[in-house]
């Protein structure tokens, strides 16, 4: 489940995390990866929601997205900030509430990396099992090094190898996928280096 310390810190401070967020840059590189591999008026999921900037925007550009998000407090800061859009309460990795096959596109922005490293490979296979058959999901996390590590605030940064997605992205029994986008970069909008990967889950014979 998502770690609790993290949690903590995004309630506690939901409205100065989102202003933060809000005050960045458009993440036009993420935007991109939509227009490229996302289906347009189709269902589609934000999982790890936080301030609902990417929801509002995947919206106004014809992906109608619902948010998601472990925070009750980031939650509670998007519902003000976008009050015509729906956001709902979902941990990874078991994401309750989210049926399987459900949502054309997935996008898991940032967020792995927040979970213990023993949560990880979970959580990827539970992301592909709402993903419905040919449909896409965007999966990306900030990079940390070597070992893993806490801000200030007592956000948990998990170090691990990218290997470890990518195995649960093209070998796990709710459907394999194939993996069209893998990528690490500087982020246009944070200017974090981010991992990210676009898999596409093969519909069942």
């Amino acid at each position: 489940m998502s770690d609790r310390a993290t949690l903590a810190a995004y309630d506690s401070a939901a409205g100065v995390y989102a202003q933060d967020w809000l005050d960045q840059p458009p993440p036009t590189d993420l935007h991109d990866i939509f227009k490229r591999y996302f289906k347009p008026g189709a269902a589609t999921a934000d999982i790890g929601s936080g301030s609902g900037r990417e929801v509002a925007w995947l919206n106004a550009n014809g992906y109608p997205a619902t948010g998601f998000d472990a925070s009750d407090g980031l939650l509670a800061e998007a519902r003000r900030r976008y009050p015509q859009f729906s956001f709902a309460h979902a941990e990874l990795p078991a994401l309750s509430g989210l049926a399987a096959n459900s949502y054309a596109n997935v996008v898991c922005e940032t967020v792995i990396m927040h979970l213990p490293v023993a949560d990880i490979a979970a959580s990827v296979r539970r992301l592909i099992d709402i993903v419905a058959p040919d449909g896409t999901l965007y999966l990306s996390w900030r990079v940390t090094r070597d070992a893993d590590q806490r801000d200030a605030n007592g956000r948990l940064y998990t170090a691990f190898d990218a290997d470890l997605v990518r195995n649960e992205l093209v070998r796990n029994e709710f459907g394999s996928a194939s993996i069209v986008f893998d990528q690490e970069a500087a982020s246009a909008s944070s200017g974090k280096i981010i991992h990210g990967l676009v898999a596409q889950k093969k519909a069942r014979l």
